[in-house]
């Protein structure tokens, strides 16, 4: 894994849009000193300042991750279009434009024990694919205030146990139990418990895309019955299936 120096390459997005950095801090609701310690690398954000900052700038997180740049060639990508890479002729694992080995899997460390390991993108940058961690005690913000963004969530845990709360509602996440809400929702999460929160989170927005809810991705409350004879059947069928909400 590359740990990946989220400060700095805030700070090049700031001066490319000719930001200062008290007007950025200003506008995310952070002192210009804990901006600064930020993009020097003396300190890391927490989840909700990382998103702040990610949408104050106008950057997806992929985009902040360097995948759409030239420059990310270190992490042994091939250029988008490329029809992949050869075997390496001394056996050596590497990315291409398909494959993203897990040694070249970009990691963001952030406060109070959040990790973000990215995963591939491709050349289509629709979602932020992350292995997400979060170590006992840590939380998505320190203050413990919820944050909002303009993004879908879709998400499942696979170890530990982890809260998450949204508006007035607080769930309880256990090893299998998964989750898809819109994060303009004001939402924070919790690891309570004494053993590490690990899942996979699909992070969607940022982009120019049509839909503007869950409800325009399909995600409506009557299903259309038809004869499966797809993969996309199935999966309407599967969607057809799911719990009905609580009241």
């Amino acid at each position: 894994m590359m740990q990946f120096d989220v400060g700095s390459e805030l700070r090049r997005v700031r001066e490319a849009r000719k930001l200062s950095l008290r007007a950025v801090a200003s506008a995310v609701g952070v002192s210009a000193s804990l901006l600064s310690q930020v993009e020097t690398g003396k300190t890391q954000p927490s989840v909700s300042t990382l998103y702040a900052l990610v949408n104050h700038l106008g950057i997806s997180l992929d985009g902040l991750m360097g995948t759409n740049r030239v420059a990310a060639t270190p992490l042994g990508l091939s250029p988008v279009g490329s029809a992949g890479s050869a075997p390496d002729p001394d056996g050596n694992r590497r990315s291409d434009s398909v494959v993203q080995r897990r040694e070249d899997n970009p990691v963001i460390e952030m406060e109070n024990g959040v990790t973000w390991e990215r995963l591939a993108v491709g050349d289509t940058g629709i979602a932020d694919p992350l292995i997400v961690t979060y170590e006992p005690s840590a939380s998505s913000s320190l203050e413990g205030k919820m944050m909002r963004h303009a993004a879908l969530e879709y998400g499942v845990l696979l170890e530990g146990r982890l809260t998450l709360r949204i508006d007035f509602e607080t769930y309880d996440l256990e090893p299998g139990d998964s989750f898809c809400f819109d994060a303009s929702r004001p939402h924070l999460y919790i690891n309570a418990g004494d053993v590490p929160a690990r899942g996979i989170w699909f992070v969607i927005g940022r982009r120019e895309m049509a839909y503007q809810s869950l409800s325009d991705l399909g995600h409506d409350d009557e299903a259309e019955v038809r004869p499966i004879s797809s993969a996309v059947d199935v999966l309407q069928a599967m969607k057809a299936m799911r719990p009905e909400k609580r009241r």
